[in-house]
Parts: C-alpha cells; structure tokens; sequence
C-alpha cells in the first residue's frame, strides 16, 4: 500500500479491514517467504540511513517548537548505532526458525487419542508509540515472523521519520510473496483517533501500547481489545542490611545504560535502616558524579540533607524516565516488599543481599513480572549472548507477562486427534 493509497481512506475502520483480510493470508505463507522479507526489510533499512537520518533530523527540529518533553526526543534522535542495531534486530529475526505450527505436549482430555499444542498466529497487532521510530520497523520484524498483519500507529514528533520507514516497510512487502496490507500505517497528522483505532475488536486481535504511562494508561482504559502494555521505568532496588554497595552502585549505572528507552532503569532504592547509613555517602556521590539527580524520602533527606532532596509522594509510584534516583529508609524485608508490591510499576525489581533465605524470600513475595537478585536488570531489544529478541516487557498478569517475545504475539491451538469414537 502506497501513502497516497493510505491518504485517500477517510476511516479506519477501513484500513483496519484491509490489515485482518490480510492476516488470514499471511497466516497461510511459508515461513522462508516470511524470512526473505525481514532480511529485505533489513537490507533496505541500512541502505536507506542518510535519508532515515535526514527524515529524523527535521523531526528533532520540529519538535524543538512543539514543546516535546526532553525524555521523548532523546526517544526520537535517531543515530547510525541504532539504527544499525535494527538492521541487527531484523536479520536476527529473518535467521530465527519459523514459530508457526510448532508443537507442544498435551495432555489428551479423551482417552484413547493423540492430543498437542500448535502455535498459532494472533492475527492482527496494532502497535500504538511515542518517539522511537526504529520501533516500526522491530514491530514489523516481530509480526512479519510471527504471520500476524501489523498497524503502525506512531506519535506526530515522529511524523517524518516514521513515513520514511514506512516507505522503506512498503517496499519490502512489494518486492515479497506477502499481502500488500501486511503492514499498514496511520499517520498520526491525519488526527486518527486513538479511541476509534483501539475499539476495532472485531478485526484486531491484540493492542500493544509502547511509551509513557500516560499512554498505555489511556489505551489500556479506552481498549476493547486486549491490551499488552509495554512497561518502562519505576524500577525498584532493595537493599539488604548484608548488601555491597558497590554491587548496588554497578546496578544502578548498568541498568540506565540501556538508552535510549530506559525499560528497566532502577529508579528507587529502599534502604534498610539496620545496614550502615554512613557508606551511603561514597554511593552518591558516584551516582552524582555520573550526571544523577538524587532524591529520598524525609528520614533520608533528614540523614543527608546535602546529597537528597525531598521526593514528592507521588514520584515513588511514578517513572522517572531520566538518571535519577530516589531514597528510602524502610525498616526491613517484608515492610520493602510491601512497598514495591504497592508502587513499584511491577515488571522489573531487584534485590542486592548476601543470604540466600533473603534471595528466597524476595523472589516469593515481591509480585513483578522479573526479579533481578544481585543482577543488573538491564533491558536488551538484542541480547548478545542468546539467540532470542525481545520486544520489550509487560508488567501485565497471565499468559504474555515478562519479556515480550516472538511467542508473546502467537497463540496456542489445541489438537485432539482420535479413532472416530
């Protein structure tokens, strides 16, 4: 589909449609048909960067006189190194085996037959971002894999950008075996309704909002759709009265470093009041050397009135979605778990101890998708050392809680095959 083909329907109802004729089809194709179009994706993606970039630069200076926040146009500036990171993320993708029609054991419900689990496509995928433009093209890997139809919707800051991959999408569904409506986009400047895209349910199968929470509160609020909201942020670290701080410091460093989405930056650290307050002093200042803004409650601000200002009530439920970090004094480790259970964003929490019964206890009590014990929980889209690629993470309970993957977008059929009777 062509811009001008997208330009000239007036609903989107219309193009939701065409997206789920789409999806029976591309559920049908081979999985090397899908694979050579995530690899033409990729190629064109690195030939295409000067004009990615260029397309990117007029959005930057766009939003210069929007008043974008400072955290979204660090999400839009795009550079060779992460675009080049897509082009890994998408030939990573294109290498995978295909996901579809693999089979899992089952237990039969009839006796005397042959019963499994296939993985299934969803069907269409609507992906609704702020900023981060690359994120399409991830998207459209992720579906393309998958056989679900994907519908790009993206925030006006990245207005330019995003109609530059979508050219360079279109491209790589025309020069394939796939629907032509395997992808489609909806421009943000058409002033498409986010209400109206979100309660098509009759046609689109699952809603992934990816950006502040502002937005996936509101998509998920709006939504007649499932929704599997891609979590950011308001990360929380506690610290055992056995915890190294230097553990504690290469923590918080580590997982700020995943820019420029800062999925599971550690935001908030409870102290424990038996451990020794006086060793904090070498933490902040590492911390503030290092461009941090530090923040704690009242006993901490009360114990280090230079180094602390005071944190709102508010903030300890809120991202900060920048390099800073609040701190807590809390008495001890049910009291922490209490509180990251109630205002931590719940996908990603940690914990710094040298006991073993404390490790146990955390990981049982603390209710978030991801528990990090004495580990960095930096987010990585591609990690180096496996062979997986990850979307991002849902702090959501049930099936697609966690790391967001080729198998979070599918689902299962069951197949129960007997002897006539």
């Amino acid at each position: 589909m062509t811009r001008e083909d997208n330009d000239t329907v007036t609903s989107i109802p219309e193009l939701v449609r065409q997206a789920d004729r789409a999806s029976v089809q591309l559920a049908t194709t081979l999985g090397v048909e899908r694979s050579l179009a995530i690899a033409s994706l990729a190629k064109r993606l690195e030939m295409a960067q000067a004009e990615i970039l260029e397309a990117n630069t007029w959005d930057l200076e766009t939003s210069r006189d929007m008043a974008i926040p400072e955290n979204l146009r660090e999400w839009l500036k795009l550079t060779p190194e992460r675009l080049q990171k897509t082009v890994q993320i998408l030939q990573r993708l294109a290498n995978l085996a295909d996901p579809i029609l693999k089979v899992r054991h089952a237990s039969p419900p009839v006796e005397s037959s042959q019963t499994y689990y296939q993985l299934m496509p969803l069907g269409t995928i609507a992906l609704i971002y702020e900023s981060f433009p690359e994120l399409g093209a991830i998207a459209a890997g992720f579906c393309l894999k998958t056989g679900n139809a994907l519908i790009l919707r993206g925030s006006s800051e990245a207005s330019h950008t995003n109609a530059t991959i979508a050219g360079i999408l279109r491209g790589a569904i025309a020069q394939s075996n796939l629907p032509s409506e395997s992808i489609v986009t909806i421009p943000a400047e058409q002033g498409s309704s986010i209400q109206e895209l979100v309660t098509q349910n009759q046609a689109i199968d699952l809603v992934i909002p990816y950006g502040r929470a502002s937005l996936i509160q509101k998509v998920s609020q709006l939504s007649t759709i499932p929704v599997l909201p891609a979590a950011i942020g308001n990360c929380y670290l506690y610290c055992s009265p056995s915890s190294d701080l230097d553990v504690v410091r290469e923590m918080i460093l580590d997982s700020h470093a995943s820019e420029p989405d800062p999925v599971n930056a550690i935001e908030k650290v409870l102290i424990c009041r038996e451990g020794n307050f006086s060793s904090l002093m070498r933490l902040f200042a590492s911390l503030q050397e290092k461009g941090f803004t530090l923040r704690g409650d009242e006993e901490m601000c009360a114990a280090f009135p230079e180094e602390l200002k005071l944190a709102a009530e508010k903030e300890w439920e809120s991202a900060y979605l920048k390099k800073s970090v609040a701190f807590k004094a809390i008495g001890d480790m049910d009291e922490a778990i209490a509180w990251i259970d109630r205002y931590s964003s719940g996908h990603a929490d940690c914990l710094v101890t040298e006991s073993y019964s404390e490790s146990q206890q955390f990981a049982r009590g603390v209710n978030s998708a991801l528990v990090y014990i004495n580990s960095s929980p930096r987010f990585y889209r591609y990690p180096q050392r496996s062979d997986a690629v990850f979307l991002g993470i849902s702090n959501q309970k049930g099936q697609r809680r966690g790391l967001i993957g080729l198998e979070s977008l599918m689902t299962m059929k069951q197949i129960v095959q007997g002897k006539g009777f």
